[in-house]
């Protein structure tokens, strides 16, 4: 066993951090771009896909509808106000699962060693793990969440200002910061153990289908683990609820559904800082 490392990953990582970033995101268009015209050569295939990708997801707002076939309100709150909370949860968690969702496939390639293969290459590891078979169809997963938040706000009666405007692009953009914050974070996880897709699954799936909800239907201590510890509810629960005029379960400011944006970039640092210690910690399988 040995340590894996190579000439073109020193000298990327002596690039200054805007070199990087900016390298990094080149590359993961070009990769991402090889992917989608492979999709388009089949186009048939790729709208058969991305629809059933659309209906897929879209079963579970269909639950929330049978569910209010039989009761007024969950937790306090309307059929329209979960319908706003899903609809900010799935698109922002839409927009992470297109851009990073093949991050869960680490796991794999720690296991069969063809991660090693990334490391040679001149281009960041990250961003080739990124766009690895990045998937147009999940787009449907976006589609199927802006219809839902949609649905929403034309149904609902907000007092609309201008701070509450400006929070419906702030919290998806925001909150797919976070989302993709936790792909990369249970990514890095999966260097340590390398059969931990589904734990990391378990934060991110479990996680927006747990923001789908209002928090008055969880426990206070749950609640306060996803604000304190994971802090997911500043992806939906904080924003949205300052949207809705809706007080949040536990006593914090209300300026607090201002800081999505800050806590994402903090988010995305310590999942940087997780990367790159579960990458320099690689050992290769040596075959």
């Amino acid at each position: 066993m040995w340590a894996v490392g190579s000439a073109s990953d020193n000298s990327w990582a002596r690039q200054g951090a805007y070199a990087r970033v900016r390298d990094g995101l080149r590359a993961y268009g070009l990769i991402a771009a090889m992917w989608i015209r492979s999709t388009m050569a089949y186009r048939a295939s790729f709208a058969l896909t991305a629809v059933a990708n659309f209906v897929l997801t879209g079963l579970d707002f269909v639950a929330i509808l049978l569910m209010f076939s039989q009761i007024d309100r969950l937790g306090g709150y309307s059929l329209p106000e979960i319908a706003f909370l899903y609809g900010v949860a799935g698109t922002a968690f839409g927009l992470a699962d297109l851009a990073l969702g093949s991050m869960d496939r680490l796991g794999r390639r720690v296991r069969d060693g063809t991660l090693d293969t990334l490391l040679v290459r001149p281009v960041p590891v990250l961003a080739q793990v990124a766009a690895d078979r990045f998937a147009l169809r999940r787009l449907g997963r976006i589609a199927q969440g802006l219809l839902v938040l949609g649905y929403a706000i034309a149904v609902l009666d907000i007092s609309w200002t201008p701070l509450k405007l400006l929070l419906i692009p702030l919290m998806l953009l925001s909150g797919g910061a976070i989302f993709s914050a936790v792909f990369v974070a249970g990514a890095a996880f999966q260097f340590v153990a390398q059969d931990a897709s589904e734990v990391q699954n378990s934060f991110t799936y479990g996680g927006s289908t747990l923001l789908q909800y209002p928090p008055t239907v969880f426990a206070q201590d749950l609640v306060r683990g996803v604000t304190f510890v994971l802090p997911l509810a500043f992806a939906n629960w904080l924003p949205a609820l300052y949207v809705l005029g809706r007080p949040y379960p536990i006593d914090l400011p209300t300026w607090v559904a201002f800081t999505p944006p800050l806590v994402a970039a903090g988010c995305c640092a310590l999942a940087g800082v997780a990367w790159r210690a579960g990458l320099r910690s690689y050992r290769s399988t040596g075959s």
